[in-house]
């Protein structure tokens, strides 16, 4: 063989090499597809998802289903074509999900972290819709402090001034918006009984803020003992759901309808609900999943809007109370509030 003939080949072959390094070679991306959606109301690899272990629930004929999105963490060349031309999937560079301060396993633990405190505060804001508030309590009394000798340990502070306590950062916001040595009406309730104080503040030792001298948390009687099953999730997104299959296993109604809901959505202590990332692939993966209608948080409807899915209608929710609304409206025939690009 001829030498130009051999540096023909061994360049072909060369060049076959490098491009083959190329489509393997692990690029600074990531990949979110459509993830499984899991029933609230149902059961997860035959683990009941929602469990309440004390007091009657109510079975509902249709699904509340929260949406999830797939991370492939190791993206080569191959995928990323893929990925690029599916009309599913996303690519999105890898420090919008990996910050570059934090490994995998941070993020993941981060994750777990922030999935617990979304049912925590799925319970509370689920508890508060069925008629168990947040109560304010009196948890310490500081010695010779301004409520020293009129409040007590454990005493739950309803109002200051006649302004209803309804979350803790009332009573610091209402205390420091008057200086200090002011006379406040603390309305509180003590063994069952209401009653009523006179507490003038007092300036802290190191500044003029005004003081009422105590430490305060926070409780919520209720008669149910509820733990929510499901951990192989993470993130807070969930948030949402986990509320409404709360309120909808409590309640002796169907939220349902017998239809199929699905959404996602974060959720504060206030039933206030938060964007989430993923909503084209969490469309997606609800509409696979057979829903009827998909409740969106405020903040994500225009991304919503301009991923929507053929013949899945999304209704806007900016609290769980708009949530209850959407699903009453939906369930009776009606039309929810439908996302705006605004």
């Amino acid at each position: 063989m001829r030498r130009r003939g051999v540096t023909v080949i061994l360049g072909a072959l060369i060049t076959a090499l490098l491009a083959a390094g190329v489509m393997v070679a692990p690029l600074p991306y990531v990949v979110l597809k459509p993830g499984p959606t899991v029933n609230t109301l149902g059961s997860d690899n035959g683990t009941e998802v929602i469990q309440i272990k004390k007091g009657d629930t109510s079975t509902s004929a249709g699904q509340l289903r929260l949406t999830t999105v797939n991370v492939q963490s190791q993206v080569e060349l191959v995928w990323a074509i893929r990925g690029w031309l599916s009309g599913e999937d996303a690519v999105v560079p890898r420090e919008l999900i990996y910050p570059p301060d934090q490994s995998e396993k941070q993020v993941q633990e981060q994750n777990a972290q922030e999935w617990k405190q979304s049912q925590t505060s799925a319970e509370t804001v689920a508890l508060r819709e069925l008629g168990y508030p947040v109560q304010t309590y009196v948890f310490e009394l500081t010695p010779g402090g301004a409520a020293d000798g009129a409040l007590r340990k454990n005493d739950v502070i309803t109002a200051i001034d006649g302004t209803a306590i309804t979350r803790p950062g009332q009573v610091t916001e209402l205390v420091r918006a008057k200086p200090a040595g002011t006379t406040l009406s603390v309305a509180y309730e003590r063994d069952g009984k209401a009653a009523t104080a006179a507490v003038t503040t007092k300036a802290a030792a190191d500044d003029d803020t005004p003081r009422l001298g105590i430490e305060i948390r926070t409780k919520q009687p209720n008669p149910f003992d509820i733990e929510i099953d499901l951990d192989k999730i993470g993130g807070p997104s969930a948030g949402l759901m986990f509320s409404l299959g709360i309120i909808d296993k409590l309640k002796p109604e169907d939220l349902t309808g017998g239809k199929i809901i699905a959404g996602t959505g974060t959720i504060d202590d206030d039933g206030n609900v938060g964007a989430i990332g993923g909503i084209p692939q969490k469309l997606v993966g609800a509409k696979e999943a057979g829903a009827e209608l998909f409740l969106v948080p405020k903040d994500n409807c225009a991304e919503a809007l301009r991923n929507a899915v053929p013949d899945l209608p999304m209704a806007e929710v900016a609290t769980v109370d708009d949530a209850l609304t959407a699903l009453k409206t939906f369930t009776a025939g009606g039309t929810p509030k439908p996302c705006s690009a605004a």
